[in-house]
Parts: C-alpha cells; sequence; structure tokens
C-alpha cells in the first residue's frame, strides 16, 4: 500500500511539473487564441498587420513563456533565464512550434544552472560576484542553445512529429472516444492536468494552428461528465450528497473546478463507469460534428469552453457537453437506485484529499459543519502571534497559487472589508511565497514548506481553505 502511494505520489509530482509549464502561461495561449479568431484572414475582424502577431506567437513567444517557467521552477529567476535562452536553441533547431522542447530544455537548463552554482560560487572572490553571475549564465546559457539547435531542436521535433502522427492516425481511425478510459479515472488520481496541459494541449496547440481549431482541447475540460454525475446524486442521492450535490455541480459547470465531483465518485468507485460513458459519448459527438476549440480552455468551465470555440463548432460543442452529461447522469442513476449502501461524503472527500496531497479548494461547500469543527480541534497551533501594527501582508500560498489559495484570499479579503481592516492579502504558489509577507496561510500540509521559505513570517495553518474558524480568530486579532 505503501509503494502504491509512493509511486502515485511521485506520478503527481512529475505532472504538477509537466502541467506547472503550462498553467502559469495559460492567460497567453489565450491570447494567442483570441488573436488567431479575430485577425487571421479567416477571422472575425481580418487584419493583415494585427494577423502578423500570430505565427512569432506560437513559434516563439509561447515556448520561450514554457522555458522560462521550467527553469524558474527549477532554479529560480536565474533557472529561468537560463531556461529561456537554451528555449531559443530548439525553437531555431526545429521548424515546428517548440512546445515538448521547452518543456524539456527549460527544467534541464535550470537543473544546470543549479549544479554549476553549487560547484563554483562559494569559490568566487569577494568583489567578483556580478562578473561570476552575468558571465556564468551567459555561457551556460549560450553553451544550451547552440547544443539544442545542432541536436536535441532536431530530435525532440522527431519525437513530437511522431506524437502528432499518433494523435492523427488514433483520430482518423475513429478511436480517439477511447481516450476517456484513461482521462477520466486519471483525473480522479489528480492527473489530469498533467495529462490536459502536459500532453495534449502542447500537441493541441499545433493542431489549431495549422487547422483553425483541435479537439483534444476538449477531452479533459468537458464539463459534461461531471455534470451528469452531480445531476445524478440530486435526484437519486441521499443525506449530505443529495443535500451538497446542486451546489456542487454549479461550481463544477460554472466555476470549472471539477475536482469537486471527484469525492462522489470515490464514494462510489463503479461510477467511474459513468464518467468514462459520458466522456466517450461526449468525445464521439464532438469528432461526429468536427467541433474543436482555438486554444485550451481553463479552467473547464462552459463558459470558458464556449469563449475558446470556433464559430462552427458551437452545435458540436454544446451537443458534445449535452450528450456527455445526459449519458453520465443515466448510468449513474441506475447505480445510485440499485445500490444498498449510503456513503459517507465526509469520509470521501477526506480520501479525495489524502490523494491529492493536499486540502482541495472546495471541499468546504461538501462538508462545511464537519470540516469547519475538525478544523478548529485539529489544526497546527500558530507560531508567534503578530500585532496588529505589525501586519501589513497576508499571503495565501498552495502549491501552483491558483486555485485553492485564490479562494481564501478572496474569502479573507472580503471578511477584512467588512471590519474595515486595510491590509494587503493575496494568494502565491508555495516556491514564491515574498519575502516581505507577514503572515502566510497555507494548508496544514505545506506549512513546514513554507516556513522554510519564510521563517521570519507568522505561520497559520488550516484544514481547509474555504471553511476555517482561523479566520475570524485573525479578523478579531488585527481589528484591535
Amino acid at each position: 500500500m505503501a509503494e502504491k502511494k509512493g509511486f502515485r505520489a511521485k506520478v503527481q509530482r512529475f505532472g504538477s511539473y509537466l502541467s506547472g509549464m503550462i498553467m502559469p502561461n495559460i492567460g497567453a495561449f489565450i491570447a494567442w487564441g483570441i488573436i488567431t479568431a479575430l485577425f487571421i484572414p479567416d477571422g472575425y475582424f481580418p487584419n493583415e498587420s494585427l494577423g502578423a502577431m500570430v505565427d512569432p506567437m506560437i513559434k516563439y513567444l509561447l515556448p520561450l513563456l514554457i522555458g522560462f517557467t521550467g527553469g524558474r521552477m527549477v532554479y529560480d529567476l536565474r533557472g529561468g533565464v537560463v531556461g529561456a535562452t537554451a528555449t531559443m536553441g530548439v525553437i531555431v533547431g526545429a521548424g515546428i512550434p517548440m512546445f515538448l522542447g521547452a518543456m524539456v530544455m527549460g527544467p534541464l537548463s535550470g537543473y544546470i544552472m543549479k549544479k554549476f552554482d553549487d560547484m563554483f560560487k562559494d569559490k568566487v572572490k569577494s568583489g567578483f560576484e556580478m562578473l561570476y553571475n552575468n558571465f556564468s549564465s551567459g555561457i551556460i546559457g549560450a553553451i544550451l542553445a547552440i547544443l539544442a539547435a545542432l541536436a536535441i531542436g532536431p530530435v525532440v521535433e522527431g519525437l513530437n512529429n511522431g506524437l502528432a502522427a499518433g494523435v492523427e492516425a488514433i483520430i482518423g481511425a475513429g478511436l480517439l472516444p477511447l481516450a476517456s478510459i484513461i482521462i477520466e479515472p486519471a483525473k480522479i488520481l489528480f492527473l489530469n492536468n498533467a495529462i490536459n496541459h502536459g500532453i495534449l494541449s502542447p500537441i493541441g496547440v499545433e493542431q489549431a494552428a495549422n487547422a483553425g481549431k483541435s479537439i483534444l482541447f476538449l477531452l479533459e475540460a468537458n464539463p459534461g461528465p461531471g455534470l451528469g454525475i452531480l445531476l445524478a446524486f440530486s435526484i437519486f442521492g441521499k443525506g449530505a450528497s443529495k443535500a451538497s450535490a446542486p451546489g456542487a455541480a454549479l461550481i463544477q459547470f460554472v466555476g470549472g473546478i471539477h475536482e469537486i465531483y471527484f469525492p462522489y465518485i470515490l464514494m462510489k468507485p463503479m461510477l467511474l463507469l459513468a464518467v468514462i460513458g459520458g466522456g466517450m459519448s461526449g468525445v464521439f459527438t464532438l469528432s461526429l460534428f468536427d467541433a474543436g476549440l482555438r486554444a485550451a480552455a481553463s479552467p473547464g468551465s462552459i463558459f470558458a469552453v464556449y469563449a475558446m470555440a470556433t464559430p462552427d463548432s458551437y452545435l458540436g460543442v454544446t451537443l458534445g457537453v449535452l450528450v456527455a452529461a445526459v449519458v453520465s447522469f443515466l448510468i449513474a442513476s441506475v447505480i445510485l437506485k440499485t445500490s444498498k449502501s449510503e456513503a459517507d461524503l465526509a469520509e470521501a472527500t477526506g480520501q479525495m484529499e489524502a490523494m491529492k496531497g493536499k486540502k482541495s479548494s472546495v471541499a468546504g461547500t461538501l462538508n462545511a459543519g464537519e470540516t469547519a469543527e475538525a478544523d478548529a480541534l485539529n489544526q497546527t497551533p500558530v507560531d508567534t502571534e503578530k500585532d496588529a501594527a505589525e501586519v501589513d501582508k497576508v499571503i495565501f500560498a498552495c502549491d501552483a497559487g491558483m486555485g485553492s489559495s485564490a479562494m481564501g484570499a478572496s474569502l479573507l479579503k472580503n471578511k477584512f472589508k467588512k471590519a474595515d481592516i486595510d491590509i494587503y492579502v493575496n494568494n502565491h504558489a508555495i516556491n514564491e511565497i515574498p519575502d516581505d509577507a507577514d503572515i502566510v496561510i497555507t494548508h496544514r500540509d505545506l506549512t513546514d514548506r513554507a516556513k522554510e521559505k519564510i521563517p521570519t513570517a507568522e505561520h497559520i495553518s488550516v484544514e481547509n481553505f474555504l471553511n476555517s474558524p482561523k479566520y475570524d480568530q485573525l479578523v478579531e486579532r488585527l481589528k484591535k
């Protein structure tokens, strides 16, 4: 069991590295999709001068951003700069957009720069630090860029073409719906971002550049299967699962946070058949109508999906989501109606969070009363409390600095506003907590990492970012 958990944790960590290079740059991908939709010759408002941005963005801007982010993940800004420099090499050395090459060269360059500094930085004489910093990164960046252009670029291009050809062959053979057999269970194991942003999105962007759209953007982001599950619980569920399902459906379908339906499936693993069936039928419908998106829909909200859909795909996308939801609902309804045991939603939520490795940003909507009580009883105590006069900045931190921490920060901002407290509140990835943070709020599983990052701050551990009594205690303390 421990070996299984360790293997899953390693896979999830690798997946988080892949998606971690793409997700912070999703805004740039969406910007490229919007510019493409508006200004190419077949766009809404054809414009030759503005449309000229499309090709450089996909060939240079997006891979360089990925390379910089990958290098920065390994070795902060220094690694990011070298990663972007080396990525330029694979861009020049290949004739296609080098997303895969950027995902290789970014982290690799950051790692090499880090190891080089570990060997030589402490040996630099006083007064020569800037000379060493600038020339060491410049020389290593140049060497890696040359190596990437001459050797790595062509190899990665061949690999990339092989993957793209494989995907095209699968689509051409009508086998793409079978991908749901892998994708839907992988979502429950929190490998969805790795699959979607680490594999499907880079290939999808290339398809969109050539064909104007790609169905690959919809394989994981389709909100239909999850909606069907939650609607089935709304009608045929029992107890807490039935009461919480309608609100969860709204968050999942409109907010785009798919993880909120994972505990419902963990309560009854047979429901995997429902999401797989819904996913397969949705992909089949999308293929039938040749539907696709211009760029990644992130988060997987129905609004984001429609925003990225091409005009000729609106019907196909609508039917793809609807069919997926209906099939998932029907299968889930049969399973729920024939099930004799009543599952424990709180236990399933805990199981989901154990698999995720941190608290879910939306778990509080599923079992608010129970999590609040657990939060009050089981939290790690605050270290040294700062006086109100010492607090200028409160930071929420989670792995990616997006979903969980963003929702917690928004909640505390509202509480501060109501209490007339003028203190800055924001959210960051745990590796990017600013040095001037006075209070850092993290899930208890991440608090030790946050303390290592910034030991001078006051650290508050919470069980649930959305439903912690610690927030009201902090408000009362800072009001005084």
